[in-house]
């Protein structure tokens, strides 16, 4: 073979091996694209607790209980945090037997409530477009009761909009951590308790949505991530930046 041609030769099967090795490396990116994509599983509802994760309340509560605590004497210095996702009924039949401190709770509690604040956290606006623009449903599933619900309405008319399916502990007989009311839940959106995504703060909120059957995602705006970690895997700081689609793949 010439020289030339023979040099001529060799540069083409080199650029061919080239160009065969990127095409190799392109059709891997896209078949990995493709996989994760098409394996990607959305869920049909979303399940969301209340305070602490739609509503920046939960630093109030905190301030209210403690010092329903120590006046009344509970016996426990987190009180506060130990009653964190419990219904009122559970509370104030486990704390506090007596009919007429029970009266006296509910009447300081309600107003309290009537002028409390209840600013939306962040991110949350953005991350329930990004739900709505899946088709995927929703419910709020609270451990505050109806009179509750209708003062937060009233001042938070962007959640009366967004949520018309909603779960009190009104509603149920068992207390986070029992799973009843996200089963109750999952059933008005008509959705498999397995279709749907739980978002807690409470470590009874968590313990609950996991008892479900629920996949839980834990935000860390009430409870530090290092404790919720102990509890459940999937931990997040807010909604902020927070996709449907991310959390599936989590």
């Amino acid at each position: 073979m010439h020289k030339k041609s023979y040099f001529a030769h060799y540069h083409y099967l080199t650029c061919a091996k080239r160009h065969f090795i990127l095409l190799l490396q392109t059709l891997y990116i896209i078949h990995i694209y493709l996989a994760r994509n098409m394996t990607q599983k959305l869920p049909k509802g979303a399940l969301f607790d209340l305070d602490g994760v739609l509503i920046d309340t939960e630093n109030q509560y905190s301030v209210f209980w403690g010092n329903i605590g120590r006046e009344y004497n509970v016996g426990y210095n987190d009180f506060a945090e130990r009653i964190k996702g419990t219904n009122l009924t559970s509370i104030l039949n486990t704390y506090f037997p007596d009919k007429a401190t029970q009266a006296e709770i509910v009447n300081r509690l309600n107003d309290f409530q009537d002028n409390m604040s209840y600013d939306l956290l962040p991110g949350v606006k953005e991350f329930i477009a990004n739900l709505e623009s899946n088709g995927i449903t929703m419910c709020i599933v609270t451990s505050s009761d109806d009179k509750k619900m209708e003062t937060l309405f009233t001042k938070q008319p962007f959640l009366t909009k967004h949520f018309t399916n909603i779960i009190t502990g009104d509603d149920v007989t068992n207390s986070k951590p029992h799973p009843e009311c996200f089963l109750k839940g999952a059933n008005l959106l008509d959705c498999d308790i397995t279709d749907c995504y739980v978002f807690e703060d409470s470590i009874n909120g968590i313990k609950a949505g996991l008892a479900s059957g629920a996949k839980v995602i834990a935000l860390s705006t009430t409870v530090s991530p290092d404790v919720i970690k102990k509890y459940n895997h999937i931990v997040i700081p807010s909604f902020e930046g927070v996709t449907i689609q991310h959390l599936s793949t989590l």
